[in-house]
């Protein structure tokens, strides 16, 4: 028995869940969950979510492709099938703050977040002592604003990662770098987007008096804290509450922030739409 899981969408009109079921059906698949969403009915977009079993072990994510390929083109849709037993292996960058990613490895250890993790990659030391009691490969590089060393960067995640997680990465990727690795790269931002973009957003929160501050986890984009939000959260906070009092609760909305934001992608819930995602 193999799993499959197709994200579809389209402009919605009549039809598309009747012949995505009916393809499912004659290949000798079972549909375990199914999701969609429309934009409008009347000539907005539409979204579909299959996760689906098939008997048949000659049946691969390729044969699937082509033959579903037909439906696609009559609906002039944007699709993918993904075999669920391919396991994603998923590039850490981090800085000196460790919080993000000890959750992370916790959710990786405990066997919840089902990915590989090929490296943890550092421009401080501080993460070395935790990744070598975890087994997992460790790379130190220097880099800062001045020197950001993004051809060392891509020599390590450029082959060995499908997806990159910025777990608190303090340095901003170049578009260059983006348009080499061209692979999804999810950052954490300790801030609620669009609000607060950039450095310190806990500080321009004290000052602008807000009640509530939150977290961001978002697709990194060439524009600085602009690309598709996946997840975010939010406290309340009050008048009390200074730099370090906010600080601490940030810590906590970006754990839970970035951990869905992950979960969402490895179990392919997510389908970007112009820049916006539907988050199944």
């Amino acid at each position: 028995m193999r799993k499959f899981i197709l994200l579809f969408q389209c402009q919605d009109q009549k039809g598309i869940v009747a012949r995505i079921s009916d393809f499912i059906f004659k290949h000798g698949g079972n549909i375990v969950t199914a999701d969609q969403y429309s934009t409008d009915p009347e000539g907005g977009y539409f979204f579909m979510r299959v996760e689906f079993i098939l008997n048949k072990e000659q049946q691969n994510k390729d044969s699937l492709s082509e033959e579903f390929s037909p439906i696609a083109r009559e609906f002039s849709g944007q699709w993918k099938i993904i075999d669920k037993s391919q396991t994603l292996r998923m590039g850490i960058f981090v800085s000196e703050d460790g919080h993000c990613l000890l959750d992370l490895l916790y959710l990786y250890m405990s066997g919840e977040l089902d990915v590989k993790i090929p490296f943890v990659l550092s421009n401080s030391e501080k993460p070395r002592k935790l990744l070598t009691q975890h087994n997992i490969p460790f790379h130190y590089i220097p880099a800062n604003k001045e020197n950001r060393r993004e051809a060392e960067l891509l020599s390590y995640a450029l082959d060995s990662t499908d997806f990159l997680v910025l777990a608190r990465y303090m340095l901003v990727l170049s578009p260059e770098f983006l348009l080499k690795y061209n692979k999804d790269i999810i950052n954490i931002h300790h801030g609620f987007l669009p609000a607060f973009k950039g450095a310190d957003p806990y500080g321009k929160a004290i000052k602008q008096g807000v009640k509530i501050i939150g977290a961001t986890a978002h697709f990194v984009n060439d524009q600085l804290d602009e690309g598709p939000i996946i997840s975010q959260e939010v406290e309340y906070v009050s008048h009390k509450d200074n730099r370090q009092a906010l600080i601490r609760k940030g810590r906590n909305l970006e754990k839970k922030a970035l951990a869905d934001a992950i979960l969402s992608y490895v179990d392919y819930r997510i389908i970007k739409h112009e820049n916006k995602t539907i988050v199944f």
